[in-house]
């Protein structure tokens, strides 16, 4: 197996992604490929280990690219002229099969282009979402969209929902994965037109979809453990998601000050650190990897664009992950089966 890794990628590149590689490459079996530019990367790794990147390991390799995708680029416009860009040298590589996953922490509207025209979109998908990973009461949250897609159609969420359920189903063995509906209400009629509309289609399709529609559900349900993914459009999902990784952060910092204020409650606290320790954990969003891109014909990931070494590393072993269960080909296949279905059923 062959991980690509935009080393020129997110707010902290090239270093953080170097390290990152270089601490998970002990920790995975794959090969680790870093995109970008040679002379950078290997100057990197040397201030990093004191070794030549063929020292550090076998498995840790470079593919020179001279063009980087910056933040402010406009997304078509960097995908269609920056073609030695470490972001589209990475895609043409899985496009390719030079490579089995695609990561990068870098221009999130780039990512999702060039997901779509270079390595293609799954037939019977409008539009690839992103679907993140957070916490929840004693399971995990699937956040689909988190971020990718700011204006969307009512059929744009019903396939939101249909990836999520296929994800989860085959990723995490859950065999009827409740699905919700972000909204402002549980009411049917609540939310604006989009959130409307798509609860009324989503309802009419779940049966013959399958997919185990629970309805509308508020952001304060969304992390009791009953449910299992969460559909909404890229813009308010990623303000969902920020926010909660924000809340996450000062509950922990909180928790810290409050514990370590002085000799008495650092006293206190030793009988419950192993307990503030697991939820701590639990807390960090950086645990939980990055996001995966689904419906696109093979696997890409998207690191948080803040990425740290530790982020990286985590959002490696997870992308190794995320081939090993071949969560695209198992999407590819039921949306095929489900493509099959609806044309006999037309012509009968």
């Amino acid at each position: 197996m062959k991980i690509l890794l935009d080393a020129m990628g997110g707010d902290n590149a090239p270093d953080a992604n170097i390290q990152g590689a270089i601490n998970a490459v002990n920790k995975v079996k794959a090969e680790i490929i870093l995109i970008g530019k040679e002379e950078v990367i290997r100057n990197k790794v040397k201030e990093f280990t004191g070794k030549e990147i063929e020292q550090v390991s076998d498995r840790l390799k470079i593919k020179n690219a001279t063009e980087e995708i910056e933040m402010c680029d406009i997304p078509t416009v960097a995908i269609k002229h920056k073609k030695d860009s470490s972001m589209v040298v990475g895609f043409k590589m899985l496009k390719e099969g030079e490579g089995d996953v695609f990561i990068s922490a870098g221009n999130s509207g780039a990512l999702l282009t060039g997901a779509t025209l270079l390595v293609g979109r799954i037939k019977g998908i409008d539009r690839p979402a992103l679907a993140g990973i957070l916490p929840a009461y004693k399971s995990q949250l699937l956040l689909i969209d988190a971020g990718s897609n700011t204006n969307c159609k009512p059929i744009n969420l019903l396939q939101f929902a249909q990836m999520s359920s296929i994800y989860i189903k085959n990723t995490f063995g859950i065999e009827r994965p409740a699905i919700g509906l972000l909204n402002i209400g549980t009411e049917e009629t609540k939310g604006n037109e989009l959130v409307k509309e798509s609860y009324n289609l989503l309802k009419e399709k779940a049966e013959e979809l399958d997919i185990n529609f629970v309805g509308n559900v508020e952001g304060r349900d969304a992390f009791t453990g009953k449910i299992d993914a969460i559909v909404t459009d890229g813009f308010t999902g990623n303000v969902f998601l920020k926010t909660t990784e924000g809340l996450g952060k000062f509950v922990k910092r909180t928790l810290t000050e409050s514990l370590t204020k002085n000799l008495f409650t650092k006293l206190c606290a030793l009988p419950a650190l192993p307990a503030i320790k697991n939820f701590s954990k639990k807390m960090d969003y950086k645990s939980y990897g990055g996001a995966l891109f689904l419906g696109v014909k093979k696997p890409v990931v998207k690191a948080h664009g803040s990425s740290d070494k530790l982020l990286f590393e985590y959002t490696i072993i997870q992308a190794e992950k995320f081939v090993e269960n071949k969560a695209v080909d198992k999407m590819i296949e039921e949306f095929q089966k489900q493509q099959e279905k609806a044309k006999m059923q037309e012509e009968s």
